[in-house]
């Protein structure tokens, strides 16, 4: 029953692909309305609402790329190898965009549907945000304000910490990371999921999600996780934390050369690795044209084999 429901997930969604690709009025980062596409495998959570939203979920279009917002139900969207492929790994994959967005395409299922063909079943998080404007002019009024880093920090003291703004309540969040991790421990026999071999990816904000779910959560026992192109700044590393795998662009605006969260493993003792391209900007999903990052998604399929994370136990 439930590869019936994948195979009709994945045939709406590249339909919405095909038909956004066709329709797409500009790529110059223009803010669109969308009207919701069809999520037919999206399972809902249970984790609860959002507190003082004053709208409902919508959707809107930049950069070509399909991404939602006021999200106050939390979902989870299984893409789920061929059979014949699949290897027990599993990833929880959580799309980016300040905890205001989610880039629902560009870093959720096509990244999914690409770890799914690597034989690792794949599980799209749409985690509850934080609210933005009821309406789409006012909203794209917000995201084109004029914009500066932060001062550098006059403390010397610790010269890896990047300036950070205000940290947001991540209670949601987390609370929906837990939630997913809990609904594949339970359903893995179903979902062919070896309950040792679940990690979790992110971009942007999805990587800070992956990074507060690994230091924060008494629930989440992660595999591997993967920060794709997050914050860089040092944090206290637990004693079973992961092995990371960590991307990130020297032209990103969260780079700003900072080492701290890899020094942060190193010092701890813990594997990570970690790949500095040269370009690639921020945002990039799998790849934008002509960019030296293009090819981090092979170096991480690789490092997960050469980890043993994609090798099925005897007992699977």
């Amino acid at each position: 029953m439930f590869n019936i429901l994948k195979n009709l997930t994945k045939g709406v969604i590249l339909a919405f692909f095909i038909i956004v690709s066709v329709s797409a009025i500009a790529q110059d980062g223009t803010i669109y309305p969308l009207d919701a596409p069809a999520e037919p495998g999206a399972i809902v959570l249970g984790t609860g609402g959002v507190d003082d939203q004053p709208a409902s979920e919508t959707w809107f279009r930049q950069w070509g790329d399909p991404m939602a917002r006021n999200i106050t139900t939390a979902t989870l969207t299984p893409f789920l190898p061929e059979p014949d492929k699949a290897n027990g790994a599993s990833v929880i994959v959580a799309p980016g965009g300040g905890f205001r967005w989610l880039s629902m395409g560009n870093e959720g299922w096509e990244v999914a549907e690409a770890l799914a063909k690597q034989g690792i079943a794949a599980f799209v998080l749409k985690y509850r945000l934080h609210p933005t404007a009821e309406s789409l002019d006012d909203f794209s009024a917000w995201m084109n304000r004029p914009r500066t880093l932060p001062a550098a920090s006059s403390d010397t003291s610790n010269s890896d910490a990047p300036p950070r703004p205000p940290k947001l309540d991540l209670s949601n969040q987390l609370e929906d990371a837990e939630a997913a991790y809990a609904m594949i421990i339970e359903r893995a026999g179903e979902w062919g999921v070896d309950k040792d071999r679940i990690g979790m990816i992110g971009f942007s904000a999805g990587a800070g999600l992956t990074m507060h779910s690994t230091l924060n959560s008494n629930i989440m026992k992660l595999a591997f996780i993967g920060p794709i192109y997050g914050g860089m700044g040092p944090v206290k590393v637990p004693e079973n934390a992961p092995p990371m795998f960590n991307v990130i662009a020297t032209d990103d605006f969260l780079f700003r050369g900072q080492f701290g969260i890899i020094d942060s493993w190193y010092q701890a003792g813990i594997p990570v690795e970690f790949h500095l391209y040269q370009t690639g900007g921020h945002g990039f999903g799998l790849g934008n044209p002509n960019r030296t990052s293009n090819r981090w998604f092979d170096a991480f399929i690789h490092w997960l084999d050469v980890n043993g994370f994609l090798e099925a136990n005897a007992a699977d």
